[in-house]
């Protein structure tokens, strides 16, 4: 069967295609709300449709941007090493409204982001055995800016991890007293 232009449809057959779309997209995992609004104008459905079918969607709990942002947090914290103000970022990517994704994320502690910027540079430092201390350093702090941690933390860390590895790194002490 061919595939038709949702205008081309009945409203009945719109709707049930409709509904078809985002139970497909909401199996496969999460999606906020403005997720599943993007797939369906992507698709072509009216604006009408759209917010009535997300309204019913959200009404039966099929939806739940809060709880959304609170397991990708979770996640994207414990398998990427994503600091909160990086989750924030993409929570509010995926269309999650501020408020809600600085909660979310609050849910990460200054320790456990401290440690998994440790875990993250001790990781990243098993394979930084030949390079020069200046570079290693460098692209230490790189790697946790790009994950979203402040420049005062990452600079401890990557201290503190080099003398715990061995380096006799001085390049960041006056730095680090600064913050």
């Amino acid at each position: 069967m061919a595939k038709r232009d949702p205008e081309e449809l009945s409203p009945e057959e719109a709707w049930r295609k409709a509904k078809e779309i985002c139970f497909d997209l909401l199996a496969a995992r999460p999606r906020t709300k403005e997720e599943l609004r993007q797939a369906l104008r992507r698709k072509g459905f009216d604006d009408e449709l759209r917010e009535t079918l997300l309204g019913k969607l959200d009404n039966a709990k099929l939806i739940d941007d809060a709880a959304f942002a609170e397991q990708w947090v979770r996640s994207r914290h414990a398998y990427q090493g994503l600091a909160r103000s990086a989750l924030v970022a993409e929570l509010k990517r995926k269309g999650v409204d501020g408020e809600v994704a600085t909660l979310a994320a609050g849910e990460i502690d200054r320790e456990s982001e401290e440690q998994r910027a440790r875990e993250l540079v001790r990781k990243r430092l098993r394979s930084m055995t030949r390079l020069d201390e200046q570079t290693a350093t460098r692209r230490l702090l790189g790697t946790l800016a790009r994950k979203g941690y402040s420049q005062g933390l990452a600079y401890t860390v990557v201290r503190e991890e080099l003398k715990q590895a061995g380096a006799e790194t001085t390049l960041l002490d006056d730095l680090t007293t600064e913050n």
